[in-house]
């Protein structure tokens, strides 16, 4: 088991692994002080993914409570993206997630069938911080419980409105990438409505991991 690359990996001297360099970014990047101190072995699927998708869900919650979001700012709507806000993009991220594990969680002799379509739109989450918080904690508990009992090859039937009624056949590793870089692209529609209300993020909040990548490599 090797450590996640701390943030002093990031300063190797220019003769080092750029790849390295990069890596140590995107770690620095998705991790939080409060984040459990997860131990990744880098050649273990299982032990990247757990650890990606735990660090997502924990940007949310650091976000939350690095600016005590008040109910207010949670359901303010934005300009800049009609419908949107804050709540319901958190909402949106953590329901991917809550879907996918809850259709791997039960006990099925035939493929495990997913459809994220059937996600719970108006619920506390997107106007209560506390529930935001919960439902985001809860997640992380899931993620523990569920990744590491459940093979990433394990095959998954997915069912899509695209608006056609779809059908096609994925993994529960792919599925669990997804969910992640799903998250990431809402997180950063929410930078921008905290935006508008004046309200910080991180610097890396809502950037992919192969933009981190590019900037780690060319130092931007």
């Amino acid at each position: 088991m090797a450590p996640v690359p701390s943030a002093d990996a990031a300063a190797l001297p220019a003769t080092e692994d750029t790849n390295l360099v990069a890596a140590a970014t995107i770690s620095t990047a998705i991790a939080h002080p409060e984040a459990d101190a997860l131990v990744v072995n880098e050649d273990d699927m299982v032990d990247q993914a757990l650890y990606v998708s735990v660090s997502v869900v924990q940007q949310a919650i650091a976000f939350l409570a690095e600016n005590k979001l008040t109910p207010e700012q949670l359901s303010f709507p934005s300009t800049f993206i009609p419908g949107g806000t804050i709540g319901k993009h958190i909402r949106h991220a953590a329901d991917h997630y809550n879907l996918l594990l809850q259709a791997v969680a039960t006990p099925s002799a035939t493929p495990v069938v997913l459809n994220y379509d059937t996600r719970k739109r108006n619920t506390d989450v997107e106007t209560s911080p506390e529930a935001a918080r919960d439902a985001l904690t809860g997640i992380i508990d899931g993620l523990k419980e569920v990744v590491p009992a459940t093979p990433l090859d394990t095959p998954i039937t997915l069912h899509a409105v695209t608006p056609f009624d779809a059908v096609m056949q994925t993994t529960f590793g792919r599925e669990l990438w997804f969910a992640s870089l799903h998250a990431i692209h809402h997180y950063s529609m929410v930078r921008v409505i905290a935006a508008e209300q004046g309200i910080s993020a991180a610097e890396s909040f809502g950037v992919a991991p192969s933009t981190l990548m590019f900037r780690g490599k060319n130092k931007l």
